[in-house]
This record gives C-alpha cells, structure tokens and sequence, in this order.
C-alpha cells in the first residue's frame, strides 16, 4: 500500500492503527465541575483528555485530584502508573508531603493548577521523557 493510500486511510478513519499526536491525560477526579473546567484547559493546550474515578495507567499522564479522600486516592496512585500531577486542598498542607513521599511528580494547591494546569502538566511530561 502506497503513503497516499494510508494517509488516505487514517484521515477517513478506516485505519487499524490510529495516529496519535496528543498526549492522553486522565483526570482522576470526582468534581465534575472543576473537572470539566480543567479538562478544557487541557484540551485547548492540546491535549487528548478523560475524565475517571480511578488512575488509568494507560495514559501518559494522570492529574489527580486529592482534595476528598486523600489517602485513598495517593494509594490508588502507586507505582507503576504514568508521569502525574496533583492538587490539593490549600489547607491540608499535610496531603502534599504524603504524596511527595508516595513518589507522585508534583503536588500543587488546587488554586494554582486551577491558574497554571496546562503548564504545570507540561512541565511533568518534559522531566518524564
């Protein structure tokens, strides 16, 4: 099969295999409506993101919300699982340490993911490769 014929193919969706550009984040997370709005930013910031109850490990990266339920979410999240970014309630400085020592990549206050998602993400992804 010639090049035209599979780029063809693949545009029309008739491929077996799917071209994959995006990275695929999943949002490990409750709060449908944060959650939403942080799935859009990521969206826009041109990723290909989910929204789930528990870490998928498939993805290439998970964003976990560990505002309710903390202890049960960190332990969800042990390794191996995919590069991953976490939020936490501000006043619960105490989530933050056990999910460093857990060995999750970065921990931040809900507020600055809230401000800085996209970016934060970026950064988790750059120091995974």
């Amino acid at each position: 099969m010639d090049p035209s014929t599979i780029l063809e193919s693949i545009k029309n969706g008739r491929s077996a295999y799917r071209l994959r550009l995006m990275p695929r984040v999943q949002l490990f997370t409750d709060d449908l409506l944060f959650g939403s709005r942080l799935q859009a930013d990521l969206v826009a910031a041109g990723h290909e993101v989910t929204l789930g109850p528990s870490p998928d490990r498939s993805a290439d990266a998970i964003v976990a919300d560990l505002t309710h339920d903390a202890d049960i979410r960190i332990a969800a999240l042990a390794r191996p699982r995919p590069p991953t970014l976490a939020f936490f309630s501000h006043v619960e400085a105490d989530v933050r340490a056990r999910a460093l020592a857990a060995g999750i990549e970065l921990v931040v206050p809900r507020s600055r993911i809230a401000r800085e998602g996209p970016a934060l993400l970026a950064g988790v992804l750059a120091t995974a490769r």
